[in-house]
């Protein structure tokens, strides 16, 4: 009996430890900053006008885990990170990549999806190939601050390179003929097949790639708490099923 006792109350002491290293953040509000034009990781709902996206799934499939709620909003990107630490909102969610130089001024969460770059052309030039880009006095565009931006740096080096503050002001500037290419968050390459239909295609797919993860101000207790809730999304297959939903394969 008393080696009974003595398992019950190991088995009592691991689930009370257990569930106070449980992250619990009250059912606290909490603002979360996004540049909403990169269906399908962000955009408004026409029909509805509300923010919807893999990262807003995201962020409230974690939200259920570690009980907190998430207001979305829409945000610049080129002001997104000086809002961020203004406190106009408490974190940001926009398919962010983490970058050593990011974590400088900012901090990460754990990456919950890993992303690669592709390269978004005109329909009479889909076959074009990476190397008809190189050294052929090609020029790319891509939204600035971006690791897109980096990325066609590498690819055609700095002065081939034009960054906008928009990704639709680098979409015109394709269109226009004053670009042979845009960089773009590969993720985002099915919704822009169907957006572009006939006008431009993703022609070039799997370049750099690049793990996303939620930003914080430097210092945010609450990083821990979405790295816990990111472990249990992942564990119970949240996650997996998310991705499912909105590339149809993990």
């Amino acid at each position: 009996m008393k080696k009974l006792n003595a398992i019950t109350a190991a088995l009592l002491l691991s689930v009370f430890a257990g569930s106070a290293q449980a992250a619990d953040l009250g059912g606290k509000l909490l603002k979360v900053g996004s540049d909403t034009t990169s269906p399908p990781m962000e955009s408004v709902d026409p029909a509805t006008n509300q923010i919807v996206g893999f990262d807003v799934d995201v962020v409230n499939a974690i939200c259920v885990k570690i009980n907190c709620k998430a207001e979305f909003v829409t945000t610049g990107w080129d002001g997104i990170f000086a809002a961020l630490d203004q406190g106009s909102f408490d974190l940001v969610a926009s398919g962010v990549s983490i970058t050593d130089e990011r974590k400088k001024a900012m901090d990460f969460s754990d990456p919950y999806i890993v992303n690669s770059q592709a390269i978004l052309v005109r329909v009479a030039d889909q076959d074009i190939s990476l190397d008809g880009f190189k050294g052929k006095a090609k020029k790319l565009s891509a939204q600035a601050n971006t690791t897109d931006a980096q990325v066609a740096e590498k690819i055609v080096g700095k002065d081939n390179v034009m960054a906008y503050d928009s990704f639709s002001a680098s979409v015109i500037a394709l269109k226009n003929k004053d670009v042979d290419g845009v960089v773009i968050n590969g993720a985002n390459a099915p919704a822009y097949d169907r957006e572009f239909a006939g006008d431009l295609v993703v022609g070039i797919k799997g370049l750099e790639s690049d793990p996303l993860g939620l930003v914080f101000r430097k210092g945010d207790d609450n990083v821990a708490a979405f790295n816990e809730g990111i472990k249990q999304i992942k564990a119970d297959g949240t996650l997996d099923k998310l991705i499912a939903k909105y590339w149809g394969a993990k």
